[in-house]
């Protein structure tokens, strides 16, 4: 299973993702929690990435694309892999093709979980997280059920803030979709109905 992750921000990407390393193994790449740790572990492309963070710029392509084959030659990803947030535009997935190539891997898949964006906009802006904790609820839980912590609405789950980062999805990302259609390994998922039944539709699509 070596597949690219394709969605909105709110999708629920991510969730499918955690579903699909459970049962199977695969190493999930999200190409921002790789940035972190390499930051914090002060390797050697965490360091250069930190001084392009740091000073309020994109960190480039290839560094990114650079992390992403450091973590694609550890054991677990051997199993297979989901990227996660990596590519996000057409010229990142000619460069990733490329070295993918060059290291003797082709994807299998890439897989959009497909949701409107007024759902999404409904889904995350009732959306509320511990400052404790970090746990997720619906609206209306004041009080984290896991640690006791106040429950609040992040900024990034307000309606204007959501709907900004949909508008740049859009511009920036969804052309991948033609992109990964036009090489003919584009599955495509509804997720706009319970996680279980999409989970259902995710495995038959990719054949498991």
């Amino acid at each position: 299973m070596k597949i690219v992750l394709l969605g909105a921000p709110g999708a629920g990407k991510g969730t499918q993702a955690q579903k699909l390393v459970a049962d199977y193994g695969v190493a999930h790449i999200s190409t921002g929690d790789l940035l972190r740790a390499a930051v914090k572990a002060q390797s050697k492309l965490g360091v250069e990435a930190k001084g392009y963070m740091d000073a309020g710029k994109l960190v480039p392509d290839q560094l990114v694309i650079d992390l992403v084959k450091e973590r694609l030659a550890q054991d677990d990803a051997q199993k297979g892999f989901i990227l996660d947030g990596f590519p996000r535009n057409t010229a990142q997935a000619e460069v990733l093709d490329k070295e993918l190539s060059g290291m003797g891997i082709a994807l299998d898949a890439a897989l959009l979980v497909d949701v409107k964006a007024d759902v999404i906009i409904n889904r995350l802006s009732s959306r509320r997280t511990c400052r404790s904790c970090g746990y997720t609820a619906g609206a209306g839980v004041d009080v984290c059920p896991r640690c006791g912590g106040e429950m609040y609405q992040r900024d990034d789950d307000k309606p204007e803030t959501i709907k900004k980062r949909l508008d740049t999805y859009e511009s920036q990302t969804a052309p991948l979709v033609g992109y990964y259609r036009e090489h003919g390994i584009l599955k495509e998922v509804d997720g706009d109905r319970p996680v279980d039944e999409v989970y259902a539709d995710v495995k038959a699509l990719l054949c498991l």
